[in-house]
């Protein structure tokens, strides 16, 4: 069986994460698998590809329907006779849905991998349900459950959790965060990682820096957040000035192997106002770090409140304050979320699970295109 992994995107995040930790997984223990994907030329996801050994095609996408892309997807689909195409995000099922038009392509599957809703509007109700997509992937119970109310076939949607890869666990990194940004032992390092786009909401992340510095008057920590700088970017980082927060924060921007910074966080801190269950928590559990986050989209499903970490509404800056003062006080508290996290990534959440999740799905639709 030959798959191709579709990516429209021109950033690198959880999802392109995903895409690498499946392939990954399937090339190691289903060898008889090929597996290959086809992603934005010169993007981040292509360049950090090439220092893989992963199989990849590019092409250019300058636009959010260029027909270099959709034409040069229609051939390789003929010319490395796909059996199966796999969609990780929603520019990318336009895509194909135009060389479909044009090369009459193979099944497709889709990962749905956000709580956003599917606008009901015609041209997306469309997209979503479009016959080749045979199957949808939901990242959370949360996820399939929004997904419902866009497509028609609730027999095409199942849950499968992504997990984390635990064979490729590392914390070497090019510095070390105190050093770098001269924070004494006795600071606590609030984390957080994530690119700066809408759905992270990072000035609720502000909001819970602001009321412990400057509020509370507690010095004693510090708060570090990493991830892809963007439009949003500047906004941000004037408001960080305007409540004179540059000597308590620091901004790393895109930062390879960013996961690896996470044994240097004393809390890991997400701020999501949508999600649907980001990375950063399985990473935070595997290297032993407690999470305290918003409870959106498939959140509650991972981190169960006062067992396995500590949960927020959405904006609740101030109950999210006081989480971070009550948990940081309280070692036997952090031990327990540590300590039971981790069992449960191991048992439900590794990367190898997913893997042999997805694959017997795809097993099943070439079956199904066989009959």
């Amino acid at each position: 069986m030959h798959i191709l992994h579709l990516s429209a995107v021109t950033n690198w995040g959880g999802g392109e994460n995903h895409i690498e930790n499946l392939c990954f997984e399937l090339a190691e223990s289903n060898p008889e698998i090929k597996n290959t994907i086809f992603c934005v030329k010169n993007a981040p996801f292509h360049k950090r590809l090439k220092k893989t050994n992963l199989n990849y095609i590019t092409a250019n996408l300058k636009i959010k329907v260029d027909p270099r892309f959709f034409f040069k997807l229609g051939k390789v689909c003929k010319r490395e006779k796909i059996d199966l195409i796999h969609i990780h995000d929603p520019s990318a099922i336009l895509l194909a849905i135009l060389a479909d038009k044009f090369y009459n392509l193979p099944p497709f599957i889709y990962s749905k991998k956000t709580s956003f809703p599917i606008k009901q509007r015609q041209k997306t109700l469309y997209k979503y349900n479009y016959p080749k997509i045979k199957k949808l992937l939901c990242v959370s119970e949360e996820t399939m459950r929004v997904a419902k109310k866009g497509i028609e076939d609730h027999t095409k949607l199942i849950t499968i959790y992504h997990g984390t890869n635990l064979k490729t666990k590392s914390t070497e990194t090019q510095f070390l965060l105190r050093e770098k940004y001269n924070i004494s032992s006795d600071k606590k390092i609030i984390g957080n990682i994530a690119n700066h786009i809408r759905a992270k909401h990072l000035d609720t992340w502000v909001d819970v820096a602001n009321n412990i510095i400057n509020k509370e008057k507690r010095t004693d920590f510090f708060f570090i957040q990493i991830g892809t700088f963007t439009e949003r970017t500047e906004a941000l980082l004037n408001r960080v000035k305007a409540l004179g927060l540059e000597n308590h924060m620091a901004f790393l921007g895109y930062t390879p192997s960013a996961s690896n910074f996470l044994p240097q966080f004393d809390i890991s801190l997400i701020t999501s106002q949508s999600e649907g269950i980001p990375q950063v928590i399985y990473e935070s559990m595997c290297h032993n770090v407690p999470v305290i986050s918003t409870s959106v989209g498939g959140i509650p499903e991972i981190i169960e409140h006062g067992k396995t970490g500590l949960l927020a509404p959405m904006h609740d800056n101030i109950t999210l304050k006081d989480h971070i003062l009550n948990l940081s006080k309280n070692p036997e508290m952090q031990k327990e979320f540590i300590e039971k996290g981790h069992i449960k990534l191991i048992e439900n959440y590794t990367t190898s699970s997913m893997a042999q999740q997805t694959l017997k799905v795809y097993k099943t639709i070439k079956n199904n295109a066989r009959s």
